[in-house]
């Protein structure tokens, strides 16, 4: 369907009748790899080994690469450093290359090289060398819970494990070998030290001061734990980056100092995605260490060094995962889902917030609200959900929730016009678990409400309005454009591609149902004049609604109309687009029952894929099939067709009401989530978005919160459970 409402021909199958079948165990119990966390089984096969892996540290800190740790991105790295939690965020440990060679000669000492073999963990792509040329160890990867490598070499395997430590910018590496004679491993850490979003060339700048410390001694005050039964280590200290914190590390065995510079990384995501793809790393040497029954540790940190000894960081790193796994009682997928949803939370942050995705994204206002029952409120973590809301609250201005907080620390972002809309659905859905008269539902919550309502009725940043007969409107057509300003906001050449100026549809049906939202909270607190005041702005919006948003001829809400009905400028958008979606999934108040259904029905055929909801219809001349490419490119599909898979949970909100297929939807949900979950990038993960055509390639963000989100709260509150328990109580 084009913008006027012109007809193309749809698609003639169902996409939900042809959406693979979901993995399912055999029998009434899970028996199969009945575990939620992700094992590969890679027996040196390269190829199997690129899929990503995604580790974080509950504070906006994270680790990720491909399973063979050869970094695709420039936004991988073993330690990238959140150095203002959670923003900020510096890649700061980018590699750490292992090599491992036996003690003694294994053939004739006339052949030096023969004698003394060594095996090279490591894998990287260089340019005009193919990495698959050579030889490559990887046995196996698990991340159960922490991300785990077990290389097999001749006479025995190493297993190294990573776990970042919970709260602060450090990472331990742990090296285990298992063979019948003592080997000597060499560690050579790779620096980048820099923020995530640029990359490093070979410069005089850096600073090659490397500094070395003897460790405290063995109970010494500030030893940590007793260590006369570990082996002695060492402190080493770096700076390359002047503006940056040192780098330290304390290690077991012998540092050789060699500052170096390794040259012309390859980073072919990055060349898939446009951009520049080559960087230089810096080396201040490598640590010596025999290993052999004990393991070996080396510790990374940015500023300074925990004092806790590494086993105690692992295993806490460990448990704290370990937690969020609701249990065996629970299906497979949601367990998965739910482990996935700890990655977004960042609330052993001073200021908590929801990092919107990986590795990329920042803390954004409107992924966060959207964000927050998934994340949030299906594993009952209502103190964290105050938390949440009430940084978003803190950084309010002129009634707005911020767009987003931006990495570097510049001031907030407030190009939106859906954010705050979406904390009056989390309030609603925060105040249906905690209850209306809960402190902070009751005062600084609802004092936010009333702010945003006033604000929006006295017209504020951006061109938010409501107009005269109730809509809520946003943005500026024409000179001095406006626009760009809900979820749909990407640009090219300083454009919008999808403006969407004016009354978009899923914006009045958050107001309404914000309003009534208010109304209720504001009469829980003696507040019935502001009680009334809500009231009447949702009838107003929902009448308004009524009289002009549905199009006969497309049977389906417009996206987006003009204040005026009449008149010059006055515009009716019939694109199908399912932000129609949205709004009878928050407001079914908005619609009749007969035209829910209509516009589920027509979703069902044009929009809905097996893994996730396209942003425009195939039939219109618009539709862009393929998200790839360049900056431009991209940004021109973004919303032009590419699927999202967080658009399931609100089509499934709605289905389960309204779907003209009755009960018989709901295995069809099931099966819809389930392929939406494992069409992943990173392993465990629900990317951002998808191809709009078959295969549908995942794209975008490797792992993004409120895809995860939205597919665990349709798991926990919109399909049936054997186990109604287990989960947060859906809404009322």
């Amino acid at each position: 369907m084009s913008s006027d409402g012109s007809r193309r021909s749809a698609p003639a199958h169902d996409p939900l009748s042809s959406a693979p079948p979901a993995p399912r165990a055999q029998g009434p119990a899970p028996v199969e790899h009945a575990s939620p966390w992700p094992h590969v089984r890679v027996h040196g096969q390269l190829s199997i080994a690129r899929k990503e892996w995604l580790h974080t540290n509950g504070a906006g800190a994270y680790a990720s690469s491909t399973i063979a740790c050869m970094h695709t991105r420039r936004y991988h790295g073993l330690l990238v450093a959140a150095l203002d939690p959670p923003r900020r965020r510096h890649v700061m440990l980018s590699h750490v290359d292992a090599s491992v060679r036996p003690l003694r000669p294994q053939s004739s000492p006339a052949d030096r090289r023969a004698s003394w073999p060594r095996w090279d963990l490591a894998k990287h792509q260089f340019p005009g060398i193919d990495p698959e040329a050579s030889s490559f160890f990887l046995e196996r990867f698990d991340q159960d819970p922490l991300p785990r490598w077990a290389y097999a070499l001749p006479g025995g395997e190493i297993e190294v494990t990573l776990g970042l430590v919970r709260g602060e910018n450090a990472a331990v590496l742990r090296y285990a070998w298992s063979g019948a004679d003592p080997v000597m491993l060499t560690l050579r850490p790779l620096l980048a030290a820099r923020h995530m979003h640029q990359l490093l060339r070979e410069n005089g700048g850096i600073s090659q001061k490397v500094e070395l410390r003897a460790s405290p001694a063995r109970g010494a005050p500030g030893a940590g734990r007793d260590r006369r039964d570990s082996p002695p280590s060492g402190e080493v200290r770096v700076q390359p980056n002047r503006a940056l914190p040192r780098i330290c590390f304390r290690y077991q065995g012998t540092f050789v100092g060699s500052q170096d510079w390794w040259r012309r990384f390859e980073y072919l995501g990055e060349q898939d995605r446009g951009l520049d793809f080559l960087e230089d790393l810096w080396t201040p040497g490598h640590f010596e260490a025999v290993i052999g029954a004990e393991p070996i540790h080396l510790l990374v940190a940015v500023g300074a060094l925990p004092e806790d000894e590494p086993e105690d960081l692992l295993a806490a790193a460990s448990a704290a995962i370990r937690a969020e796994d609701p249990g065996p009682r629970r299906p497979l997928l949601e367990r998965r889902l739910s482990i996935a949803a700890e990655t977004f939370r960042a609330d052993a942050a001073a200021r908590p917030g929801v990092i919107a995705g990986y590795p990329w994204f920042e803390v954004w206002g409107r992924d966060t609200l959207i964000s927050l029952p998934g994340l949030y409120l299906v594993p009952r973590k209502t103190e964290g959900a105050i938390r949440v809301l009430r940084a978003m609250i803190d950084a309010m201005q002129d009634g707005l929730v911020p767009n987003r907080l931006p990495d570097a620390g510049e001031p907030a972002d407030f190009h939106t016009a859906d954010a705050t809309l979406w904390l009056f659905e989390a309030a609603r859905l925060l105040a249906d678990a905690v209850g209306d008269a809960h402190p902070f539902v009751a005062g600084e919550l609802l004092g936010a409400l009333r702010d945003a309502f006033e604000a929006a009725l006295r017209g504020t940043r951006n061109g938010i309005h409501i107009t005269a007969d109730g809509l809520f409107a946003a943005g500026r057509a024409g000179d001095g454009a406006i626009d760009g300003l809900t979820w749909m906001d990407a640009r090219v050449g300083g454009r919008a591609v999808t403006p969407r100026a004016g009354c978009p549809v899923e914006l009045t049906a958050l107001w309404a149902k914000g309003s009534e939202t208010l109304a209720r909270l504001a009469r829980a607190a003696g507040d019935e004049r502001l009680a009334e005041r809500a009231e009447a702005a949702a009838s107003a919006a929902r009448r308004a609604f009524a009289a002009r948003f549905w199009c006969e001829e497309t049977n389906y809400p417009y996206d987006v109309i003009s204040e005026h009905a009449e008149g010059p400028g006055a515009f009716r958008d019939a694109s199908i687009r399912p932000n129609a979606v949205i709004a009878v999934a928050v407001d079914p108040a908005c619609f009749t029952p007969e035209q829910a259904s209509a516009l589920l029905d027509r979703a069902r055929l044009e929009l809905v894929t097996p893994v996730g909801v396209r942003t425009l219809s195939p039939a219109d001349p618009a539709y862009v099939p393929r998200y790839q490419g360049g900056p431009d490119a991209r940004d021109t599909a973004y919303h032009q067709g590419t699927v999202w898979p967080f658009l399931l949970g609100f089509y499934a909100r709605a289905a389960r009401r309204y779907s003209t297929l009755g009960e018989h939807v709901i295995p069809l949900l099931q099966r819809l989530v389930a392929s939406a979950a494992a069409n992943e990038i990173a392993l465990n993960q629900v990317p951002e978005v998808a191809f709009g055509e078959p295969p549908h390639h995942p794209g975008g963000c490797v792992a993004q919160a409120f895809s995860v989100a939205e597919l665990l709260r349709v798991l926990a509150w919109d399909l049936p459970s054997s186990d109604p328990g287990a989960a947060g109580a859906p809404p009322r």
